[in-house]
């Protein structure tokens, strides 16, 4: 009798072992890269807030572009509070022409600068916003005027929203509403979380759909993938990676 009991146990715990399963892993999250083979640095101008919410942070916002930068290969990404503390010393509330891009590059010591804006705002399930990013590139002949002072920079025309960029320009810009409603942004949002969300957390990929801040991270790191792929910016830059990891639409 205890021989047969023995033998039992000792099979149902074998045969336990065999059913039990590895806890799901983390994802691989495709990387980013920097098109051509030099490398850069960039810094990040806080956010123009354009969709009406005061919710929208503009430091915090910015930080969020930062942060998904960091992630391109090749790319050094200067922070938020350092773009901030330029503007202010020159008495400028936002970045709103190139030549002020350019002093903005020069006195951080930087190759381009980008300005996101926000034009849409919805952090309620599902959630919605509407971006751009602007990248500003410093010229190569760019040299500072010592008797240019900032009130008159200030006064420099503003491009109007709906006139196109004048020929040569050195702006390159990307533009996209992101409405989680939509299934082919739902899609792409699930494929960017699956490298970057906890596999035991409750809520799974999900959590980008109640998490503004996670949801805006996916949104720019569309954004920043769309303009590193821009024919523009592959122009100057060279040849080099492509990043199609975050299509949106195929």
């Amino acid at each position: 009798m205890w021989k047969m009991w023995s033998i039992g146990l000792i099979g149902a715990t074998l045969l336990g072992g065999g059913c039990s399963q590895a806890p799901p892993q983390y994802g691989i999250e495709r990387p980013t890269f920097l098109p051509g083979h030099k490398r850069q640095t960039w810094a990040v101008a806080p956010v123009i807030n354009l969709s009406g919410q005061k919710a929208v942070d503009p430091i915090l916002q910015a930080d969020l572009v930062y942060q998904q930068l960091q992630q391109v290969e090749g790319l050094t990404v200067i922070p938020v509070n350092r773009t901030a503390e330029v503007l202010v010393s020159l008495r400028l509330e936002k970045v709103q022409s190139e030549q002020q891009a350019a002093l903005v590059c020069d006195l951080l010591g930087c190759d381009g600068l980008i300005v996101p804006t926000i034009t849409a705002y919805d952090p309620y399930n599902p959630p919605k916003l509407g971006a751009s990013l602007q990248l500003f590139s410093k010229p190569p002949e760019f040299a500072r005027q010592a008797t240019l002072s900032p009130r008159d920079m200030a006064r420099q025309a503003a491009p109007v929203i709906d006139q196109s960029l004048p020929a040569g320009s050195a702006i390159v810009q990307v533009v996209g509403m992101y409405d989680a409603e939509n299934g082919s942004v739902r899609s792409a949002l699930f494929r960017y979380a699956h490298g970057r969300h906890d596999p035991l957390g409750p809520m799974g990929a999900r959590e980008y759909l109640v998490g503004m801040d996670r949801y805006c991270g996916f949104v720019y790191h569309a954004l920043i993938a769309d303009l590193l792929n821009s024919p523009k910016l592959r122009r100057v830059q060279g040849s080099g990676f492509r990043n199609d990891d975050i299509r949106i639409l195929s």
